[in-house]
């Protein structure tokens, strides 16, 4: 691989950098592990055509320093890293390569452990695990908890109902407009909440196949060309449910709507963006907060999966997001700060507790 360097403001934060490479299958791939303070580190392998080797980098560093947080904040006894995997899925993904992977994740023995994300699924979690044991998010036919955008959808929409009570008195979601951008895997079981509950939901995704494929399931939803159209269109809650980076300056810039909770990681384009946010009256449930219904699921599995046990823990993300918004009030900082600290708090207080030594 010919990444150069870490970026400086990643480097000396995280516990460790992997770089792995298999000629043979064409795997290129990173792991990061940011914080084992809690735990070994959890989180899913991205697989997607990045632009560089680099852009990969800087991703998968993003990415685990989220999972860090989003599992402390989460109340898992779990660390946070994560990994990408370099190449178009479609048509780089076999089996030889995933087993591949799989030799590499085992190398680190249980520091990271690794389920899906963006471009896997839990197929490929069965195979990684051939070479692996240090693997979660597999099929309900391995023993595993299945797709795991089930509790992730569930969990945001536990946060949207939690920033409805803090901003509107009332938990309830019915007749209020609610934008959907990215109704893949998460969204669309994101936006059957929604409607059960009386939504009004407008949808966007660039894949016009899995727009229509909803719109056939739930005939009450209507959709919009693209995410620059479903911004400017009148709403009420806004759910950024694809990749990263969706609130940059110019989308907050013509927001309507008074709310952001989506599923997406990293939804702040870069630092300062939450300040015009809070200018421009918009509440935003920090995204690792309303997502970690996902990593819930996954985290079950190895206590042995229990659906409705892991249902229990991501329906407490109404508490946790009510939590951050209620301490982000009280101390006049933004929600994502507010989120920050408690996760920070979490790690640096458990952290030194485990640092205590208990012989076995």
């Amino acid at each position: 691989m010919t990444v150069r360097s870490i970026p400086s403001a990643f480097g000396s934060r995280h516990e460790q950098v992997v770089f792995c490479h298999d000629e043979a299958t064409g795997l290129k791939a990173i792991i990061a592990i940011y914080s084992t303070a809690l735990g070994p580190a959890l989180g899913g392998t991205r697989f997607y055509p990045y632009a560089s080797e680099q852009d990969a980098l800087t991703d998968v560093l993003n990415l685990s320093q989220g999972m860090a947080y989003k599992n402390a904040l989460a109340g898992l006894d779990l660390g946070g890293g994560k990994a990408v995997i370099i190449g178009d899925p479609k048509t780089l993904k076999t089996e030889a390569l995933l087993r591949a992977y799989g030799r590499f994740v085992q190398t680190l023995g249980g520091r990271y452990f690794t389920a899906c994300d963006v471009g896997t699924f839990s197929a490929d979690m069965d195979l990684i695990a051939r070479e692996c044991e240090f693997v979660t998010g597999r099929t309900v036919e391995h023993g595993g908890a299945g797709d795991s955008s089930v509790l992730t959808a569930f969990g945001v929409y536990q946060g949207m109902r939690a920033s409805a009570q803090h901003l509107w008195g009332d938990t309830s979601l019915a007749g209020r407009r609610i934008g959907v951008a990215g109704v893949g895997k998460v969204g669309r079981h994101l936006v059957g909440h929604l409607v059960a509950e009386g939504a009004e939901v407008v949808v966007t995704d660039p894949y016009e196949p899995a727009v229509t494929a909803l719109r056939e399931t739930h005939p009450s939803i209507t959709s919009v060309v693209d995410t620059d159209a479903l911004i400017r269109e009148p709403l009420d809650i806004y759910a950024p449910c694809a990749l990263g980076g969706a609130l940059d300056d110019d989308t907050v810039e013509v927001l309507t709507a008074t709310v952001v909770c989506g599923a997406a990681n990293n939804q702040l384009d870069h630092e300062g963006i939450e300040k015009r946010l809070e200018e421009r009256g918009i509440t935003y449930a920090p995204d690792y907060c309303v997502n970690a219904g996902g990593v819930m699921q996954v985290a079950d599995e190895l206590e042995g999966f229990d659906f409705d046990r892991a249902k229990m823990r991501a329906a407490r993300i109404f508490d946790t997001t009510l939590g951050v918004l209620e301490r982000a009030k009280a101390e006049g900082i933004s929600p994502s700060i507010a989120a920050d600290r408690m996760a920070e708090q979490r790690m640096r207080e458990i952290g030194r507790i485990r640092q205590v030594y208990v012989p076995r």
